[in-house]
């Protein structure tokens, strides 16, 4: 059972979102938060697997996919991250919504460069094995939140 700090001290503005959509939001956030944020260190742990990979496929002269890859990759992290000063609700979900098209689409050209050999099949089953975790976590989030009304 998660405890919470009294209302004043887990929203210092509070006075600023009286809307109960925004109140319910804060609090999945802060639960979020509360759980060391898993969604959120994995992410950044997969973007920095993502900028290594890149430099190591630079190095092996492919510029195209590796570059593809970096934006798809980062912005994963990048669109948790705007996620936890959403706006409204939906808004939470339309951010972890656009992160988990991201990651649907590292998860292409990661496949690809598989497929044309430019990673080995250790390197791709460890990548695509982080990604599946965060994406699983991602659905769950939003399933979780939607059901919250």
């Amino acid at each position: 059972m998660i405890r919470r700090p009294p209302r004043s001290t887990l929203f210092p503005y509070t006075t600023l979102f009286r809307s109960k959509e925004n109140y319910e939001l804060r609090i999945i956030n802060y639960e979020l938060k509360m759980k060391e944020n898993i969604i959120k260190l994995k992410s950044m742990d997969f973007a920095l697997r993502i900028v290594s990979l890149y430099k190591y496929l630079q190095n092996k002269k492919e510029f195209i996919l590796s570059k593809q890859l970096l934006r798809s990759g980062t912005s994963i992290g990048a669109m948790i991250r705007e996620s936890e000063h959403a706006e409204s609700k939906s808004d939470f979900i339309h951010k972890l919504a656009i992160a988990q098209k991201e990651a649907n689409e590292s998860d292409y050209w990661i496949e690809l460069l598989f497929k044309s050999k430019f990673i080995d099949k250790n390197m791709y089953e460890s990548i695509s094995n982080d990604l599946w975790e965060i994406q699983k976590i991602l659905a769950s989030i939003i399933i979780t939140t939607k059901k919250k009304n």
